[in-house]
């Protein structure tokens, strides 16, 4: 994990609708990233749907939301949809800026050891600096939580 006071790492990735975006494109706004394992998930349906529920709180305090996993742009498209998602999910499929942001870790479940994406949330000034770290997420928690950071 990345730890505040760090520049964020720059980035080009394909949102659920194929356009591409740059963390560069948001200076001037916060940005909260936030990394997940898996689309259509328990956890990850429960941040995601929070996030979007209390987007107008975000915009409200000047934040975008982008939502990154290793899922294609294809899986995010039928995700958004299904959940009626209002912020954008952006695919790496080739896992670049999970690395970059050092959320691809070894992961243990039920005795399993394997790599993932450690679920992890970065609170990105208008700078591009990061504010707040946490790959500690409570997945349910985790939207409520960054709009009380948000101040």
């Amino acid at each position: 994990m990345l730890e505040a006071g760090t520049k964020a790492p720059d980035f080009e990735l394909p949102d659920q609708n194929g356009q591409m975006h740059k963390l560069s494109d948001y200076a001037g706004k916060k940005v909260i990233l936030y990394f997940y394992p898996r689309d259509n998930t328990p956890g990850c349906t429960k941040q995601a749907c929070g996030f979007s529920e209390r987007y107008p709180q975000f915009t409200e305090k000047g934040a975008v939301i982008l939502g990154v996993s290793k899922d294609s742009v294809a899986s995010h498209k039928k995700f958004e949809e299904k959940y009626g998602l209002a912020f954008t999910l952006l695919s790496d499929t080739d896992r670049k800026v999970i690395e970059a942001y050092d959320v691809w870790k070894e992961k243990k479940n039920y005795g399993k050891v394997s790599m993932g994406v450690v679920r992890t949330t970065y609170l990105i000034d208008e700078e591009g600096v990061i504010i707040k770290s946490n790959d500690k997420v409570k997945a349910a928690e985790d939207p409520e939580r960054m709009l009380q950071e948000l101040g």
